[in-house]
Order: C-alpha cells, then sequence, then structure tokens
C-alpha cells in the first residue's frame, strides 16, 4: 500500500502520463484520462458546451460531464489507476 497522499501520488501519475504517447493509446482511453483530470484538478463540469460544431471539444465535455458523479479524489485515484495499468503494459 502506498502511504503517500493522494495528491503527492497523483502528481506522480501526471508526469507518468506526459511521458506517453497519445498515438500509443486508443481514443477512448484518451477521453477518460482527460476526463479524470478535468475532474480531479477542476472538479465538476459545469460548463455550457457552446459550439455544437466542434467535435472533438464535445466529445471531450461529454466525457467529463459522464463522471461528474465523482468526486475530486475518486477521479484522482480512478486517474491514478489507470495510469498505472497503462505503464505496466509498455
Amino acid at each position: 500500500m502506498d502511504n503517500r497522499n493522494i495528491d503527492e501520488r497523483f502528481d506522480e501519475a501526471v508526469d507518468i502520463a506526459n511521458t506517453m504517447s497519445q498515438a500509443e493509446l486508443p481514443q477512448d482511453v484518451q477521453l477518460r484520462l482527460y476526463a479524470l483530470y478535468k475532474q480531479s484538478t477542476l472538479g465538476r463540469a459545469n460548463h455550457r458546451f457552446v459550439f455544437p460544431q466542434d467535435l472533438r471539444n464535445a466529445f471531450k465535455m461529454n466525457a467529463w460531464i459522464q463522471i461528474n458523479h465523482l468526486t475530486q479524489d475518486e477521479a484522482k485515484e480512478q486517474y491514478i489507476e489507470a495510469i498505472l495499468s497503462l505503464a505496466k503494459k509498455k
């Protein structure tokens, strides 16, 4: 069990994620990581999507909205788990 606090472990996971190539990850995984990161750092998505013709941002916002039920700490834990799992597969 890792006894470091969640913020330290989250920061480490972000550092690991920054070494990963987006090309290596399927788009659904990228969207999930994006949503978890946003939920972890900003909290609930409460922005109205203004430009629906921007499909990429619509998918990103949708992914974030889907996890609005998570607290910031829950999102951090899921982000950490996802990044560590991906790092083991390398």
